[in-house]
């Protein structure tokens, strides 16, 4: 099915629920729901292709997609083809039987990578806390070394669980929640210089450096791109010393750059990446691939109740196929270079207040001057006025996001609302 039909498609609901919309308080909501979000005033109820509207019937274009998870947008007629048949026939049982289509989703993700090893889980927090698990095992297992040391960059952000906000390069994020996990030493991004000190420096105090952990472009951390010649130095160091190499692909991953991962921009392969968002468009999967030499995992190391169950993995194989299928990876670059022009062109209105325009395919950043009084969130909630969603990547820069299944109208309908929003905001 086109990009350009998908919004017709007759499954679809074309209304709001007036009882859902008659239902939904937000006093009532932030008296039951844990505050750990800073939430904006819009309760989304339905949501169809690229659009989704609110409790009051409000249409907005949606850049957002769940923070880079909904690769085929809303109610994607192949997405609900696949939960209602699945459902139909089984959608939970255990890891402690075979379960045919978490096979055929691991083969589907090993042709179309370097890996050759599968673990399921629920997050992308999950499949780095996997990735970790699997690192140390393999210091201590095959390196000999006692106490490891992975490297992550500042600015990372690999997921909320104690051993991956440790591994995150923010403090932010780590605030009041000592003693942190052990076991990491943070460098600078893009900085090889920084890399070879810190090995050479852990070296001589007899912390051996097990695994550099990166995102081949830093999502939260300000939709920064993986510099080339960095990467591929990083390869090179991580074979001479025999230190592995995992990359964090949760954001990045699943066709969103243009290409099925991340490193694919770089030239390299990983011998550890991870995967989630947008791999199952939504429905909660998260992956942890290797390369054979590292799959040191034995029956009873990690496990996962949910991880890789017949429902998820349905869901996310339809995905997967119909990426190929509809040769969306095409589409990532080209609606992707005519989002970048297009917020370029607008930079080039506001010299005072936008200082650059980057990314790759569909996940791009626009970073405000530092010196000016706007913020992010400025920005994304002046959007927001116009009809559009957005997400900011920290103080100083929007974030956008789409669906993969984004069309060529609905760019410039965007960035036709970028233009006023950020008139707005600016006043």
């Amino acid at each position: 099915m086109s990009i350009e039909t998908l919004a017709n498609h007759p499954s679809i609901p074309a209304e709001s629920d007036p009882v859902m919309s008659s239902l939904f308080s937000p006093e009532g909501f932030d008296e039951s729901v844990m505050a750990t979000y800073g939430r904006f005033p819009l309760a989304l109820e339905r949501g169809q292709g690229s659009k989704v509207w609110d409790t009051n019937g409000k249409e907005y274009l949606d850049f957002v997609a769940g923070i880079a998870t909904c690769t085929l947008g809303h109610a994607h007629p192949v997405m609900v083809e696949t939960v209602t048949q699945q459902m139909q026939k089984l959608h939970h049982v255990s890891n402690l039987y075979y379960i045919p289509v978490q096979g055929e989703l691991a083969k589907w993700l090993i042709e179309h990578s370097c890996a050759d090893s599968v673990f399921f889980c629920n997050s992308g927090a999950e499949a780095n806390e996997g990735a970790i698990k699997l690192a140390r095992k393999y210091a201590h297992t095959v390196l000999g070394i006692k106490q490891p040391v992975i490297l992550t960059a500042h600015a990372s952000f690999h997921g909320r669980t104690l051993a991956t906000i440790t591994a995150t390069g923010q403090p932010k994020y780590q605030q009041n929640f000592d003693p942190l996990m052990p076991g990491f030493h943070y460098v600078p991004y893009n900085d090889i210089a920084a890399i070879e000190t810190a090995i050479a420096q852990l070296d001589a105090d007899e912390r051996k450096v097990a695994a550099i952990l990166l995102e081949p472009l830093q999502g939260e951390g300000g939709v920064r791109p993986g510099d080339v010649a960095y990467f591929q130095q990083i390869r090179k160091i991580c074979d001479e010393k025999g230190i592995l190499l995992i990359l964090d692909e949760v954001q990045v991953g699943m066709g969103r750059t243009g290409k099925f991962w991340g490193y694919e921009n770089l030239g390299i392969e990983p011998d550890i990446f991870t995967s989630a968002k947008g791999l199952g468009g939504g429905i909660p999967i998260g992956a942890t691939l290797c390369k054979q030499f590292c799959n040191v995992f034995q029956p009873g190391d990690h496990a996962s109740t949910f991880g890789g169950n017949p429902f998820v993995c349905a869901v996310a194989l339809s995905v997967c196929q119909t990426l190929e299928k509809e040769h969306l990876l095409q589409n990532v670059e080209q609606r992707g270079e005519q989002l970048r022009q297009g917020l370029k062109a607008i930079a080039t209105n506001y010299p005072d207040h936008i200082t650059e325009v980057r990314g790759w395919g569909l996940i791009n950043g626009m970073e405000l001057n530092a010196d000016t009084k706007l913020t992010a969130a400025d920005i994304v909630k002046a959007c927001m006025a116009e009809g559009l969603l957005l997400v900011p990547a920290g103080a100083k820069v929007v974030r956008f996001v789409p669906p993969l299944i984004v069309t060529a109208p609905e760019v410039d309908q965007a960035l036709k609302a970028i233009q006023r929003g950020i008139a707005a905001a600016i006043g």
